[in-house]
């Protein structure tokens, strides 16, 4: 179907209409709120001993997920693409499941199993604290990022087959050398970009870790619970769009490494 030029016209304004009411001006409002006192208040603003704390926090969470999600993304994925066995689609239903659960539901899931008088709420009689505590957070973070790794690295599987691998095994290479030399060069930029994806939810996170946290300064709380806390708890509204902007700052470094490697893997 051709369109005309006063559609396309009308179609583009209308487009960019809707970027500007959702995206652009509340950006702009942020950053204006930010900055009307000065770049030092807001350096000051961030620098404080709870938002430094917040942003070691919030960096040690996705230290300790990342990991975790590209060795259960890629053994996950390896399974579900080169493996034949009952449950299979199963297993691709639960790896979605983050997409179709809310956070909150997650968080209050989580309280249920590891709280005081969840099933498995015994632990912190022997001294493992996991909600209200940084496994809490960690296990939380962990749940809502589970499917990025596995659904970036499963069409590569699929798009480079076997063929290599077999050839490899025939050649008396072991599973970990096949894997090593062959399987992780081919899937590189699929689980590249699949860390990205999981660094940049495992910082913009709210729902699941806000319900398995104390929220206290310094203490467990994060960069966005610290957005939350300034705002709602301590009425600072300065700190908590300077805390904001930080936020917005690390996405945007997130947004442009994934713009640079979605063009890198399109040259490849």
């Amino acid at each position: 179907m051709r369109l005309s030029a006063l559609s396309r016209i009308s179609l583009r304004t209308v487009a960019l209409g809707y970027l500007l009411i959702l995206l652009v001006l509340p950006l702009v409002l942020i950053l204006w709120r930010t900055f009307e006192n000065g770049i030092g208040a807001f350096f000051d603003s961030i620098t404080t001993p709870a938002a430094i704390s917040a942003f070691q926090l919030s960096m040690l969470i996705v230290a300790i997920v990342v990991p975790v999600n590209v060795v259960f993304g890629i053994v996950t994925a390896l399974a579900v693409v080169r493996g034949k066995f009952p449950g299979r689609n199963l297993v691709q239903s639960i790896v979605d499941l983050p997409f179709a659960v809310s956070p909150v539901v997650v968080g209050v899931a989580l309280i249920m199993l590891w709280g005081a008088g969840g099933w498995f709420g015994g632990v912190e009689s022997l001294g493992f604290k996991v909600i209200f505590g940084l496994p809490g957070m960690v296990i939380a973070t962990i749940f809502v990022t589970l499917p990025f790794v596995v659904r970036e690295v499963e069409p590569v599987l699929h798009e480079i087959g076997d063929d290599q691998e077999q050839a490899a095994s025939t050649l008396g290479a072991s599973r970990w050398q096949t894997f090593w030399r062959i399987t992780l060069p081919a899937i590189r930029w699929g689980l590249t970009y699949g860390v990205v994806l999981t660094v940049a939810r495992s910082l913009g996170e709210f729902g699941a870790v806000i319900m398995v946290s104390s929220g206290f300064p310094g203490v467990s709380q994060t960069l966005t619970l610290l957005v939350h806390g300034r705002y709602i708890n301590d009425h600072n509204t300065f700190g908590a769009y300077s805390a904001a902007t930080l936020l917005m700052g690390i996405a945007l470094v997130t947004l442009l490494l994934m713009t640079l490697l979605d063009r890198k893997r399109g040259t490849k």
